[in-house]
């Protein structure tokens, strides 16, 4: 009899991840200096558009997976998103570059 290579267990562990209602995946809650964020990974093969990185200051390619983050508070709006290279938004604690966007 071939090995199962998972556990027999069907129960999944619990996520912080929630679905958004724009079908794009899941979205995750990061705290930072300024607050919390929702943040999303978008796929390079959903990236369609040029956005400007506001951690760097250079464009962001369509076919250039990335991530976008607004605001968790009641405030934030569709026109809090911004879109981060991945890079950016990881190391933005570090150079202190992007914060105080609100």
């Amino acid at each position: 009899m071939p090995r199962r290579n998972r556990p027999k267990s069907s129960r999944r562990p619990e996520s912080t991840a929630r679905p958004l209602g724009s079908g794009f995946g899941f979205a995750r809650t990061e705290t930072g200096p300024d607050g919390d964020w929702i943040v999303r990974t978008v796929p390079a093969a959903q990236a369609q558009k040029d956005y400007r990185c506001p951690g760097c200051d250079h464009e962001i390619r369509p076919g250039v997976g990335h991530v976008v983050a607004w605001p968790a508070d009641e405030y934030g709006t569709v026109r809090d998103r911004r879109h981060w290279h991945t890079g950016c938004w990881n190391s933005r604690k570090r150079s202190g570059r992007g914060f105080g966007l609100r």
